[in-house]
Parts: structure tokens; C-alpha cells; sequence
């Protein structure tokens, strides 16, 4: 095995270029048997998000963005309670009896968990997470492509079984030109990434068994005696999770979720996707079938790896701190979940020269996209990324993101700021740190740190639109119990209270939609209802300006819609088809000024 690399972002760089152009080749080309995924399955919410990763799926396969000759499949969670993503992967599990009944224990499949609205990323919200745009690529890569790129090496070296991952986090890695990851011991594998103990607190910590070895390896094939999820730093050195670096460079932990460290640092192995053989996912199956219906949240991670291993003992199953709503069932389920696996092995895949970055929120995609940071020199991440754009003078640290965008010569976008799947106009001026998506934007001044994003809905047969704008920093999953309390919410930094004001809107049960148990700028009905995409972004944008000039603009005449029904009236297909006259014209205008300076 080659020891860790003394240059680890040069190398991680030139392993994840590798795996790119490996997946380019494989675009719209059928693979061969055992060269890729026989299954890639994404995980939905409801039945509204099954039907737009369908579109989307079907979309991708008809203009050849996917490898051919895999099979795609979208899974619903039931209707009903929230059953988590370890709900859904029994679900899934369920899924794929039916479809395939014995043949899927010869398959190696994709399963990524995608179900959710994005409520920390709505520019996410309407098509899904696994569908966000990237920087980079023609056509746009989006976090699919990334996925299966990224994972390009793990079929032809997995036995049957699942490789279970999330849409919203990114693992880069680098290891020896000759190795390769394995999948093809018994029970759980996962991925483990050097983190520090800060890092540790928000993410799944191994306890690994003792190691003999001075040396650190790029990749280490390890046994864990337990699974800790997001544990204090005291449980960390209580259950001897914390390690000291052994022979690292000073460069092996660089930046991603894991922050720059110094020699002699303290840290622990982190975790990111896992794998199950075939025989555990059956066993699984068999319990889901036999208990019928969920009714709690159960984590797929925090509830099937806390179970596994030597060591793990069964009192995290009432340990609910980490639990958003604790619901009777939850502690019940966890123990049956825990006796169900106890016994199971769980292997890990050390990557001690590796990234692990997550995207799920708009401070995380701001800084990934528009500052210098490890992710974008590895990735290759563009400022500019297949658009019509003019030049705009670039700030060496801190750029703006232009991704498949028609902007006006005349127009200016202010370092830090994301623009993607839009059109600006000619008098228009976007602020620092702004994200703008699938807008039509004729003419205005966007002040710093607002967010803008325009969906196309169908509503009573005709087709209308919406624009949510709101502080990039606004909290919209922050939730108050009664009408007295929203003077607590905050809207672009301002009291919502005030802000209703300004917007002469009266404080009553029919401002929020839903089943109005909880109240939040993600159910409240603010946002114009318009015939036309750029008035409907003109329209936000006045609300949004009388609330930062403390003015008045009155919203008594429009039709209001909340967030949450936006996505319910949501028009999938012409969302697509404006990208898609975006994608058409941007390619024009290239072949005409390839002929031009031919």
C-alpha cells in the first residue's frame, strides 16, 4: 500500500480528474456487464418529488447525460409519518423485492437518499438535491453525475449488496494507482475520513480496533469495535475514538469538513457512505415486512451502525438528543433494530488522503462555489460554467459563480454571489453573497445576502409563477407554536411581525399553510402569485425592497403562496424546458463565436 501522500491536494486532484474523464466516456454509452451500478435508486419524499426525479431521470437519459443500459429507479417513502432515511432504505429494500424478486441478490446497486425539501438550500426545493447544478461540465454536471463519477471504481471491486449514500455530501479521495476500495467482506463497510473532534460532534465517529502500524496509509483496511453517533468529545476520549497522527504530513488533513491540523493533533475517523452485503440487506427486508408500518424516524446511520459491532451496547437506543421529534415508537424501534443487527460485523475503509464536504446549506454553497477552497481546485469548479456572461472583473479570493446563465453585457454580479439557471438584463446589479436561481431579472439592485428563486407552477390548469426571496441567512426551518409568537421569526434580518406590517398583511390563521402546528417563513404566505416569470421576480423583489428600506409595499391585491405549496403546484416540465431554451441559446451563441474567430 503507498503511504500517505506528501502533496495530498495535488494527488486528490489528480485521482478525482481521473474518475471525471472515466465517467465521461461512460456518458450516453451502454455499459458492459460488471463495469457499472446494475441498480441506481434515489429515494423521494412523496409522491410530487418521485414524479420530478422521474422527469429529470427521463430527461438526463434522453439527451444521453447518464451511462445506458443501467437500470434508474426513484423510490417513494409511503404516505404518512416522516420515516427518516433508514426508512426509506427499508423502503427501498422493499422496492426491489418487489421489481426483482430473487434477482437482486446478483445486483450491486446505488441507493442515494434524496427525499426532503432542501429547507436550508432552497434553490434545491422544486427538483431535488441530487439534481443541484455544479459549476462545471457541458452539459452542467449535476450532483448525480458527481455521485456516479466519484464512484466509478466501486462496482467492479463490490460483492451484491448496496452502497447507501446522501445527495448533498461530496467524498474525494486518493490512494495508491494500483489499489483500489473493496466491498466484499460479510455485514457493514464504510468509509472513514481523518476529522477533527469538532467535526466529530456533528457526524458518526469509529471506535476502531487497535492497529500495530507507525506507517500511515493512504487506504487501511480496519475493524470497528463501535459506532458513535455525533458524540460529545468527552464520550470520544471515554470510548477511545480519539487518535494521535501517526507519521502524517502536515498537509493530510487539509481543508473540506475536515479542518487544517497541526502535528501532534488529536482526531477521529469520521464517516460519509456505507455498504451492506446482500445477506444483511435481506435480513432487513424480513424485519421491515414483518413490523408493517413505520411510524418514527429512523436514522440510517445513527440506528443501523450504532448496532454493529463488537462493542455496541444498546443504551444509545434511548438516547434521543440528536432526534428532531421523538415520537413513542422511536426507542421501541431502535432496540428491535438493535438486537435485529447485533453481532454484525462492521469494516471500515480508512481514507486517510481524503475530502468530505457537505452542500446543504446556502453558507456552504456560497463558499464552496465562490471562494478559493480545496473543493473547487479539486473538483475544478468554474466561475464561470457554460453561460453568456460579460466580463466581470474577478476578485483573486472570493469570485462570483455564473452557472448556464445568459447575463447582459451591462450587467454586474458582486464577488461571492451564485447566479444559475437565470437571465439578467441589462440594469442589473446583484450584491455579495446573493444566490439567484431561475430567475428572469430585467432590471434592479440586489442588496447583499439575498436569495432569490423563481419556480414555474401549474395551478387549475394554467401555467403561473412564483418567486421566494429572503435573507440568504434566514432560518425558514425555525418554527413557533402560535400566532403570538412570529415576532420571534426573522425575515431578512427584520422582525416578521414588522415586516407583515409593511406589507399590510393582517396576522391570522390563513397567513400559514399546512397543518399550521408549526409556524415559519417556510408555510407562510408571502410570496406573489404572477402570470409572467420576470413579474413575478419584480414583485418579490419590491417586498423585498420595502422591508430593507422600511417602506411599504402592500401585498392585499396578489394571491399568496407559501414555500410549501409552491413546491405542491410546482410545473416540473417547464422548469426543465427554461433551462433547456438557456442550454440551446448558450450553445448558439458559442458556435457563432467559434465562427467568428475561426
Amino acid at each position: 500500500m503507498a503511504a500517505a501522500s506528501s502533496l495530498p491536494g495535488v494527488s486528490i486532484r489528480e485521482a478525482t480528474q481521473r474518475k471525471l474523464r472515466r465517467f465521461s466516456e461512460l456518458r450516453g454509452k451502454p455499459v458492459a456487464a460488471g463495469e457499472f451500478w446494475d441498480i441506481v435508486a434515489i429515494t423521494a419524499a412523496d409522491k410530487k418529488q418521485e414524479l420530478a426525479y422521474k422527469q429529470q431521470l427521463s430527461e438526463k437519459l434522453k439527451k444521453k447525460e447518464l451511462p445506458l443500459g443501467v437500470r434508474y429507479h426513484v423510490f417513494v417513502d409511503p404516505a404518512g409519518a416522516k420515516i427518516g432515511n433508514g426508512g426509506s432504505t427499508l423502503c427501498s429494500l422493499q422496492s426491489l423485492e418487489k421489481l426483482y424478486g430473487d434477482k437482486w441478490n446478483s445486483f450491486t446497486i446505488l441507493l442515494i437518499h434524496s427525499g426532503g425539501y432542501s429547507q436550508r438550500l432552497p434553490n434545491a426545493s422544486a427538483l431535488g438535491k441530487i439534481f443541484t447544478a455544479l459549476p462545471f461540465g457541458n452539459p452542467i454536471y449535476q450532483m448525480l453525475e458527481l455521485k456516479l463519477a466519484m464512484y466509478i471504481d466501486f462496482p467492479s471491486h463490490m460483492k451484491p449488496g448496496i452502497l447507501v449514500t446522501c445527495a448533498d455530501d461530496i467524498e474525494l479521495y486518493s490512494i495508491g494507482e494500483s489499489e483500489f476500495i473493496r466491498f466484499d467482506k460479510p455485514g457493514f463497510t464504510a468509509l472513514a475520513h481523518p476529522s477533527s473532534l469538532t467535526v466529530g460532534t456533528t457526524h458518526g465517529v469509529f471506535v476502531l480496533e487497535h492497529f500495530n502500524c507507525s506507517l500511515c496509509r493512504d487506504l487501511e483496511y480496519r475493524c470497528c469495535h463501535r459506532f458513535l453517533h455525533k458524540p460529545s468529545i468527552e464520550k470520544m476520549h471515554q470510548f477511545d475514538a480519539v487518535c494521535r497522527t501517526r507519521n502524517f504530513s502536515q498537509q493530510d488533513f487539509a481543508e473540506g469538513d475536515n479542518p487544517f491540523f497541526k502535528l501532534d493533533t488529536e482526531y477521529v475517523y469520521t464517516d460519509s457512505l456505507f455498504y451492506m452485503d446482500h445477506k444483511s440487506a435481506k435480513k432487513l427486508l424480513a424485519f421491515y415486512e414483518k413490523i408493517g408500518t413505520l411510524n418514527c424516524e429512523i436514522d440510517a446511520y445513527g440506528d443501523f451502525l450504532q448496532a454493529l459491532g463488537p462493542g455496541a451496547t444498546v443504551e444509545y437506543t434511548r438516547n434521543t438528543s440528536n432526534v428532531t421529534k421523538e415520537e413513542s415508537e422511536l426507542v421501541d424501534m431502535r432496540q428491535r433494530i438493535f438486537h435485529l443487527l447485533k453481532g454484525t460485523s462492521l469494516n471500515v475503509v480508512v481514507l486517510n488522503n481524503s475530502r468530505f464536504y457537505h452542500i446543504g446549506t446556502t453558507e456552504e454553497y456560497l463558499f464552496h462555489f465562490t471562494s478559493d477552497s480545496s473543493l473547487k481546485s479539486e473538483l475544478g469548479l468554474q466561475s464561470i460554467a457554460f453561460s453568456i456572461f460579460p466580463a466581470i472583473p474577478e476578485c483573486p479570493s472570493n469570485r462570483s459563480c455564473i452557472i448556464q446563465s445568459i447575463l447582459d453585457s451591462r450587467c454586474s454580479v458582486a464577488p461571492g454571489s451564485v447566479v444559475e439557471y437565470a437571465r439578467l438584463g441589462p440594469d442589473v446589479s446583484i450584491g455579495e453573497n446573493c444566490i439567484i436561481s431561475g430567475s428572469f431579472i430585467i432590471t434592479a439592485v440586489l442588496p447583499a445576502y439575498c436569495f432569490v428563486c423563481s419556480l414555474s407552477l401549474k395551478m387549475s390548469g394554467h401555467l403561473k409563477y412564483s418567486t421566494m426571496a429572503f435573507g440568504v441567512k434566514d432560518n425558514l426551518k425555525k418554527t413557533v407554536k402560535t400566532l403570538s409568537d412570529i415576532k420571534l421569526l426573522q425575515f431578512f434580518g427584520v422582525c416578521f411581525l414588522s415586516c407583515l406590517d409593511m406589507w399590510n398583511l393582517n396576522v391570522t390563521e390563513e397567513l400559514f399553510s399546512g397543518n399550521k402546528t408549526g409556524l415559519s417563513l417556510w408555510n407562510a404566505r408571502i410570496f406573489p402569485l404572477c402570470s409572467s416569470l420576470s413579474d413575478s421576480v419584480t414583485t418579490s423583489l419590491k417586498m423585498l425592497n420595502a422591508v430593507q428600506n422600511k417602506s411599504t409595499f402592500s401585498l392585499n391585491s396578489y394571491k399568496l403562496l407559501s414555500i410549501e405549496e409552491m413546491l405542491v403546484y410546482k410545473d416540473v416540465e417547464d422548469m426543465i424546458t427554461y433551462r433547456e431554451q438557456l442550454f440551446l441559446e448558450i450553445t448558439l451563441n458559442r458556435k457563432q463565436s467559434d465562427l467568428e474567430t475561426s
